[in-house]
């Protein structure tokens, strides 16, 4: 059993946005944590718009000191909860018909769109002498004493009390750890990018919107759209709530329309991705086709769809995992990890306390990570 007296000490494989608030939670419980990224600090291409619900919102309240989490509240764009249907009724885009974002059947919860990118520099704030960049997992070993031996390519070595793979879709924790547990490629690609708000005012598509999702089906093609606009100027609202982010990380930021393309399984690299859409877009009207001409080609990355169907459940262990790691939900995903990071937080939270021995707090989180990701085995299926 870990107490404070004994100290624990916890090795993140992984700095994405649930191993990051996991390891602000843990630090605010004065716990010894350590993340390691096997990427470079400016990270891998990703989505631009993440849509947080109340999972998501409430588990970056519990974990985040309070000024970071202000700064995330402050970017974030209007309220969501109603998805769009638009279609072309003669010759103009219109609204045909709305669904209640109200997580039934497969559809998201209400919430509000954050900037990825923004999302992430927040919550590296503060961890500077916690995340360590450019250390790819090679393997682990769990020792005789309940300790787990880390090794990483660069020739780094670390001993912890509890390993977490939060490393992703690829995740080496889980290749080694939950070997049964395997991606399988839907077949599904998209196409993501991003358009300045003030390069499409005049198609009307901001303002038919709103803070919506919308969903346009034009002559055989389906687009993805949404506006952000940030509920504060990201300059000023990093000088009032979080003078301790990153300047460059707000210098650029400005309102802008994400947008989603399917594309086949053709590779696309960061050169080739916005041409592409292009292409996808040529034959959409006009408004639509703007949003992609004038859109960042830098942030239109395409991105491949896989999932992981459940695996019966496995004992209790310091090793563990959370996110994309161990479960896959396209469009939500990143509030199941951000959840798993709030549960994993408080389980460890409890054990170090010595309100619960470790493995059975570990073993508690799985439990209840489980149920409410796999859709085989939780209540919460689709949604």
């Amino acid at each position: 059993m870990k107490n404070g007296d004994e100290g624990m000490r916890v090795v993140v494989v992984g700095a994405g946005l649930g191993g990051l608030t996991l390891a602000h939670g843990l630090r605010r419980e004065g716990i010894d944590v350590v993340v390691y990224e096997r990427d470079a600090a400016s990270g891998r291409p990703q989505g631009v718009s993440l849509h947080v619900d109340e999972r998501g919102a409430s588990a970056l309240r519990a974990c985040l000191p309070p000024a970071h989490a202000a700064m995330v509240e402050a970017t974030t764009g209007g309220p969501r909860e109603q998805t769009l249907t638009l279609s072309d009724v003669d010759g103009e885009l219109a609204v045909t018909g709305t669904r209640p974002a109200d997580g039934t059947a497969g559809r998201a919860r209400p919430g509000r769109q954050v900037h990825r990118p923004l999302l992430k520099e927040v919550l590296l704030t503060g961890l500077g002498d916690v995340v360590r960049f450019g250390a790819e997992c090679t393997r682990f070993e769990q020792r005789a004493d309940g300790t787990v031996g880390v090794w990483f390519a660069d020739g780094r070595t670390d001993t912890a009390d509890v390993l977490v793979g939060a490393d992703g879709i690829g995740s080496a924790v889980r290749r080694r750890y939950l070997p049964e547990a395997r991606v399988v490629d839907t077949g599904r690609r998209m196409i993501m990018g991003a358009t300045p708000l003030r390069a499409v005012l005049g198609t009307g598509v901001p303002g038919l919107i709103g803070d919506s999702p919308a969903a346009a089906h034009v002559r055989g093609t389906t687009m993805v759209l949404g506006v952000l606009r940030f509920t504060e100027p990201p300059v000023p609202a990093r000088r009032r709530w979080l003078p301790d982010l990153r300047p460059g990380a707000v210098a650029e930021l400005e309102d802008y329309v994400m947008w989603a393309l399917p594309v086949t399984r053709e590779r696309l690299g960061p050169a080739t991705a916005w041409r592409r859409a292009g292409d996808l877009a040529a034959d959409l009207p006009p408004a639509l086709r703007l949003v992609v001409a004038e859109a960042w080609p830098e942030v239109t990355v395409a991105l491949r769809i896989g999932t992981i169907p459940p695996i019966p459940a496995w004992p209790a262990s310091p090793v563990t995992v959370l996110g994309d790691a161990v479960h896959l939900a396209p469009g939500f995903g990143g509030n199941l990890a951000l959840r798993d990071a709030h549960h994993l937080g408080d389980a460890l939270a409890g054990a170090y306390r010595g309100r619960a021995g470790l493995l059975d707090a570990i073993g508690a989180y799985e439990d209840t990570m489980r149920r409410g990701s796999f859709p085989a085995v939780g209540a919460e299926a689709g949604r």
